[in-house]
């Protein structure tokens, strides 16, 4: 089973559901913001990648982030913050039974799938 994990607003998610469909990749779409994420899928992530991969710190809600809430980060923080705000996850997220990709490169994908 393939599920991509993502914002159904993002360009690099949307991009990402473009490729899977023009190769014919059958998976599920889940949207972190509507359907929201679970504290055990987040811990997953984090135990499987690192909570510095999964955290997304470049996106607008990192930055809106109050200076405070930024500092000593740890997984058990970076948890509940992706948790608190799901669009601080990192896009998208691709669990192709149980085996993370996070962002998107047609390569990887191409690698992934090909």
């Amino acid at each position: 089973m393939i599920t991509i994990y993502g914002l159904k607003t993002c360009d690099t998610t949307r991009a990402a559901r473009k490729w899977l469909e023009a190769h014919s990749v059958a998976h599920s779409f889940h949207d972190v913001r509507e359907d929201g994420l679970t504290k055990a899928l987040v811990e997953r992530w984090i135990k499987q990648a690192g909570w510095e991969k999964v955290l997304n710190k470049a996106s607008t809600t990192w930055r809106e982030l109050p200076e405070a809430g930024k500092f000593n980060l740890d997984a058990d923080k970076a948890v509940a913050l992706i948790l608190a705000h799901p669009a601080l996850v990192k896009r998208p997220v691709l669990d192709r039974d149980g085996e993370l990709t996070i962002g998107f490169r047609p390569a990887a994908y191409g690698a992934l799938f090909g």
